[in-house]
């Protein structure tokens, strides 16, 4: 009878995580591979939402990920129901680029949707954040990026600072 308790205690834990909370496989993903010695970018989406789809549009994640081929970027989409978007990414040319990973946070946790990934704060999208070596570089959490500007950010994390 104990056993059976443990087993269903243990169980309700497992299921009432990611309502306290709890990383969800994405992001504990994504928390790892932020940490490589390379730069990463990390886009927050989603496929319903009108800015994230005009930077589609314009064309400049495609050629951004296609120009940095050294660069390993993450597209996670939130706020979408846990599905991850991979059909329109693939209508971009995304989804089949060796340097792309995509992912989906699974859904609400809190009140009504995620308010943190990877420890920041996410209260718009699209976010995108510049990592190297565990290091977040640059966070632009204002809306759609501007290209050439995520170009200069992602080679400015790349170079040698010395001081």
């Amino acid at each position: 009878m104990l056993k059976q308790f443990l087993g269903t205690l243990l169980a309700a834990a497992l299921l009432a995580a990611p309502l306290m909370g709890a990383p969800s496989p994405a992001e504990q993903q994504v928390t790892e591979a932020i940490k490589a010695p390379g730069a990463t970018v990390v886009h927050l989406w989603a496929p319903w939402c009108g800015n994230c789809k005009a930077e589609l549009k314009s064309g400049g994640w495609t050629k951004m990920v296609k120009d940095n081929p050294e660069v390993k970027y993450y597209f996670v989409s939130v706020w979408n129901s846990g599905g991850d978007g991979r059909e329109l990414l693939a209508s971009y040319e995304l989804s089949q680029q060796p340097n792309v990973t995509i992912v989906a946070d699974p859904g609400p946790r809190g009140a009504g949707r995620i308010t943190q990934f990877a420890g920041l704060p996410l209260s718009w999208i699209p976010s995108t954040w510049i990592y190297k070596g565990g290091d977040l570089r640059y966070a632009l959490n204002y809306g759609e990026v501007r290209f050439p500007m995520l170009q200069q950010l992602i080679s400015d994390s790349n170079s040698a600072w010395d001081h």
